[in-house]
């Protein structure tokens, strides 16, 4: 597509041609950039983990709900958190990842008025959120790269169909266990069951991530 582009932009010199074939490069090459990263992530996440290291898991789940706050606003998404102060045994870079890519997913496939639904605790983060209703046995299959509920439309923003996969991968460097269940009014909610997340010491109050 980029070579095509270019070809295309050199034969014809004209100023607004010009100017689509630029916006058109730069939309391909946002789009390659993403499958690229994408697919790093999978290949670090299937690799494991070097030097696993304690993970303050509460405050990041926290500082990735505060990243996307705004774009949820925009899309008339609500953020309903209750986190409670946990502790992981992992890489925070990768964790990170996982959560900033259920947050996105939660968001891309949700509805103007929805609501996502975070809850981190008892050995479980979970994502829930509004939308269109999944198929129950289409839900499970949404771990496999480049598996797709609905078919590509190529539109501004669109997935590279790499996201949950990175999700499960990375939850199993760390040990844990990401499933997803197809909730019966519509939308989806995908579990990560961490069997080294444990609570910090009693006492220590939940943390909620603002209103």
């Amino acid at each position: 597509m980029q070579r095509a582009a270019l070809e295309i932009g050199l034969a014809e010199p004209d100023p607004a041609k010009v100017a689509r074939v630029r916006a058109k490069l730069l939309e391909v090459a946002d789009r390659s950039e993403r499958l690229i990263e994408g697919l790093l992530l999978l290949s670090a996440g299937d690799r494991g983990l070097d030097r696993p290291e304690p993970i303050d898991a509460a405050g990041i789940v926290t500082a990735v709900l505060g990243e996307h706050r705004a774009d949820a606003r925009d899309r008339g998404v609500s953020i309903e958190p209750h986190v409670e102060p946990v502790r992981l045994q992992g890489d925070p870079t990768l964790f990170r990842h996982l959560v900033r890519n259920l947050m996105e997913n939660a968001l891309r496939y949700n509805a103007p008025g929805g609501r996502i639904l975070v809850r981190l605790g008892a050995g479980e983060l979970a994502v829930a959120n509004t939308g269109p209703k999944v198929p129950p046995d289409v839900a499970s299959h949404l771990f496999e790269p480049f598996r797709r509920m609905h078919p590509r439309r190529h539109a501004p923003g669109e997935g590279v169909g790499l996201g949950l996969s990175i999700v499960a991968s990375i939850a199993r460097a760390h040990g844990a266990e990401a499933t997803a269940e197809a909730n019966p009014d519509g939308g989806l909610t995908v579990r990560v069951a961490f069997a080294r997340l444990a609570h910090p010491p009693e006492g220590e109050p939940a943390r909620r991530a603002g209103p």
